[in-house]
Order: C-alpha cells, then sequence, then structure tokens
C-alpha cells in the first residue's frame, strides 16, 4: 500500500459513492464551488483506493474529514501522512482516530456526533413553512447578529449565501430563526444543512422545524439527497429533524487539534 495525492474527480467520486449517505460533504466538496479549497490523501492497493481523507481550507481553522468504516485503512493513512497535516486544524474522525493523533497534537474533543440523512420526504409538504423567506447576501449583517446571540461558536461561511439555499423567519423586526447549507452542489446532487438556529428568546415554538422543512424542499429541486450532522446529544435538535424525516446513519467525533509544546 502507497499513499498518494488525488486529483481525479471521478476516481473520488466512485470511491466516496461506495457510501454516498456518510460523504455527503465530501462529495459536495467536489464541487467547483469548493474545489479549490480542497487537498485529498488516499491509501492505494494495487491501484484501488482503501481509504482517503480531505483537508478543507476555505475556513480557519480548515477541517480535516476522515470518515470510514474500514478503520484500519484510514488509521494506517493517517500514520503514514501525519507530516502532511497543518499544525492546526478541526476534524471530524471516524472510531477513536483521535487517540492516534493525540501522539502528535493536543485534543480538544467536542464530543460524538451523529450523521443523518433525510429519508423520507412525506412530512415536508405537512409543515407550516408560510413564514419563512429567502435570504441573500444583503441579509450578512442581520444574520451574523442572530449568530453571534444564539450560535457563537458556528462555522458559518458567508460565501454560502451565494448558493442561495438560506432561509429565515422575521418576528419583531428581526431575524429569529434560521437554516443553510454548508453544501450544496447540483453537479453532484448533494446538499448537506447547516448553521440552524434560533434566537433563545423564540425557542420552542417550531421555527427551527419550519426553516429546515422550507430548506429541504428547496434543495429537493436540484438534489437527491441532503444530508446534516448534529450532536449526540443535542436531543431537541435530533427529535425536530427527526419529524422532518432524518435519520441517522452513522456517527463520528468532532475535535480541535493543535500540535503539541516541544
Amino acid at each position: 500500500m502507497h499513499v498518494v495525492s488525488l486529483h481525479d474527480k471521478g476516481e473520488i467520486e466512485r470511491y466516496l459513492r461506495q457510501q454516498t449517505l456518510i460523504h455527503l460533504y465530501e462529495l459536495g466538496d467536489l464541487d467547483d464551488f469548493f474545489w479549490q479549497h480542497t487537498s485529498w490523501f488516499a491509501l492505494k492497493e494495487a491501484g484501488q483506493i482503501q481509504s482517503l481523507f480531505l483537508l478543507y481550507s476555505a475556513i480557519n481553522p480548515p477541517v480535516l474529514l476522515a470518515i470510514s468504516e474500514n478503520l484500519p485503512a484510514l488509521r494506517s493513512l493517517l500514520q503514514t501522512s501525519i507530516y502532511l497535516l497543518p499544525s492546526r486544524f478541526y476534524a471530524h474522525l471516524s472510531g477513536d482516530l483521535s487517540v492516534l493523533l493525540a501522539t502528535h497534537y493536543r485534543v480538544d474533543s467536542q464530543g460524538l456526533y451523529y450523521k443523518m440523512a433525510l429519508v423520507d420526504t412525506s412530512q415536508l409538504e405537512t409543515l407550516n413553512t408560510s413564514e419563512v423567506v429567502p435570504l441573500t447576501e444583503a441579509d450578512l449583517d442581520e444574520l451574523q447578529a442572530l449568530y453571534r446571540i444564539s450560535y457563537p461558536v458556528n462555522s458559518f461561511d458567508p460565501r454560502m449565501l451565494e448558493t442561495g439555499h438560506f432561509y429565515g423567519i422575521r418576528r419583531d423586526n428581526m431575524l429569529v430563526s434560521v437554516a443553510g447549507v454548508h453544501v450544496y452542489s447540483p453537479r453532484y446532487k448533494v446538499g448537506v444543512v447547516g448553521n440552524v438556529t434560533t434566537h433563545p428568546a423564540y425557542r420552542g415554538k417550531g421555527l427551527g422545524t419550519a426553516v429546515c422543512a422550507r430548506l429541504c424542499l428547496e434543495l429537493l429541486r436540484t438534489v437527491e439527497h441532503i444530508g446534516l450532522n448534529v450532536k449526540a446529544d443535542n436531543a431537541p435538535a435530533i427529535a425536530s429533524y427527526k419529524r422532518l424525516g432524518f435519520e441517522v446513519v452513522g456517527e463520528y467525533e468532532e475535535a480541535l487539534l493543535s500540535t503539541l509544546l516541544s
């Protein structure tokens, strides 16, 4: 086996499509909108990819996506190529990979997360989305103000407003609930819901469910697969997503890593 840098989108896609619902982020990042910010590394045997990881650098810190059911191969890949990783990065990690990385990095675990996928779309049309409105670049300041209040540690990338897939609800002349995307690719037929939040004073009223429903309905016009990531102990959010038709399809750990002081 040997480690290689990958540059062929078709080759990467064929590998990822073996588990489409697990790899929605990575599939979306093949789109030209994201591709320029990606670096892909794989472990190959007899010309076939055995495992791969993605380093996405459009945001700071960059994000490592190391997700696979073939943990031995992924572990071998990371052990061999750990020198390629930056001094500080955020990571999505399968299994116990954080233990492996802890030999070179200080690991600040953010806990267990679930990957959920929209497997039943029948509920979306039954929900009231009449208050939901599309958001554009013109709403950036208002959107960032909401995130500062209700979701200060989110990974919002203002560039994602260009996709046209952010939706919100206003009450009392202010934006109080929003749902958007981390990844959107009509080319690869995938969308990943993200940056979902509701102002603390307006929670428990179904607003988050409504904005997510509208977002999913709009995404389904151009994509075939919709997913999201949610912290495993966030029971209210998980219950809301299940009402929309999402189900858990995988789990992983999120962590912030920085090099150990010498």
